[in-house]
C-alpha cells in the first residue's frame, strides 16, 4: 500500500523552511512526498518581472522536491492574493483528491502574513471537503472524492509566534538532526531567494536562519535540530497522532 504526504504551503521555499526535515524522514520510510504551493512566488524579486521570477521559482521548487524524489504542484494563485473563495477552494480540493494523501501539512492558522493564514484555511477546508461526493471542483477530468479526511498538521510559524508576538502552541516535536543537511540541500535549490539575502547580509543568511530556527526548536526538547507541529483534531478529523507514531514525538 502506498502512503502519501502532501504539504500545502503558500510559497516556494516555505516547505523547505518549515517541514522538509519531516518530509525527508517520511520519504526514508517509503512514503510518497508531494509539495504544493499556492503561488509560484511571483513577488519574490526586485529585478525580474512576475512571470520571469515565477518560472524560475517553480523550477527551483521542482529541483528541491526532486532531491527526495518528491513531486511539486503549484495551485497558481498570486502572492498577496491568496484568499478563501470558491476558485481557491475548488483547486485545493482537486489537488487533495488527485494526490489522495494520508497526511496533509500546512501553515499555522496564526501566522505573520495572510497568504499563510488563508492557505491554512484552504487546506483545512479542502481536507474536510475532499471526501464529499456532491462537492464538484469543475476540473476536467475531475479526480474522484477521497475515501476519508486525511490527518492534518499545522507547521509552527517561522519564529514560533502569532501576530501579537505570543508563542503559538505546538503538540508535536520531531527530531530532524539526522536529515538537517538534506533539508539544507533542498532549501539551497531556491537560489533566487538565497542569493538575494546573501547579497543583503553578506553571509549565507538563508540557510543559517533555517538552521537557527531548527536548533531553537530542538533545544527545548534536547534535540540538535527539530521541527514542530500542531495537529488538527476537530470533529470528523482523524484523532490519532500518525506523525508521532511514525517518526517518534515529544509532546507539549
Amino acid at each position: 500500500m502506498i502512503h502519501r504526504v502532501l504539504s500545502i504551503l503558500a510559497h516556494p521555499d516555505d516547505a523547505e523552511f518549515l517541514c522538509a526535515g519531516t518530509l525527508i524522514r517520511l520519504r526514508q520510510i517509503g512514503w510518497e512526498v508531494h509539495i504544493a504551493t499556492m503561488t509560484p512566488g511571483d513577488c519574490g524579486s526586485r529585478e525580474l518581472s512576475g512571470d520571469e521570477i515565477s518560472r524560475i521559482r517553480m523550477e527551483e521548487a521542482r529541483m528541491a522536491a526532486a532531491k527526495i524524489d518528491g513531486t511539486y504542484h503549484c495551485l497558481d494563485s498570486r502572492d498577496l492574493l491568496v484568499c478563501y473563495d470558491a476558485p481557491h477552494v475548488r483547486r485545493t480540493v482537486e489537488l487533495i483528491r488527485r494526490v489522495n494523501p494520508d497526511i496533509v501539512v500546512t501553515h499555522s492558522p496564526q501566522d505573520y502574513m495572510l497568504d499563510h493564514e488563508f492557505t491554512s484555511m484552504l487546506a483545512r477546508g479542502a481536507c474536510f471537503g475532499a471526501p464529499i461526493p456532491n462537492f464538484h471542483t469543475g476540473a476536467s477530468p475531475a479526480a474522484v472524492p477521497t475515501a476519508r479526511i486525511p490527518h492534518l498538521y499545522y507547521c509552527a510559524p517561522i519564529e514560533g509566534i502569532d501576530i501579537f508576538g505570543e508563542p503559538v502552541p505546538q503538540s508535536l516535536v520531531l527530531d530532524v538532526s539526522s536529515v538537517i543537511e538534506s533539508k539544507a540541500d533542498m532549501l539551497a535549490c531556491h537560489r533566487t531567494q538565497r542569493d538575494w539575502l546573501r547579497a543583503q547580509h553578506g553571509m549565507d543568511e538563508y540557510l543559517d536562519a533555517m538552521r537557527r530556527r531548527a536548533a531553537q526548536v530542538g533545544a527545548r526538547r534536547g534535540m540538535r535540530y527539530a521541527e514542530s507541529f500542531r495537529q488538527h483534531r476537530g470533529h470528523a478529523y482523524p484523532q490519532e497522532d500518525l506523525l508521532g507514531q511514525l517518526l517518534g514525538s515529544d509532546a507539549g
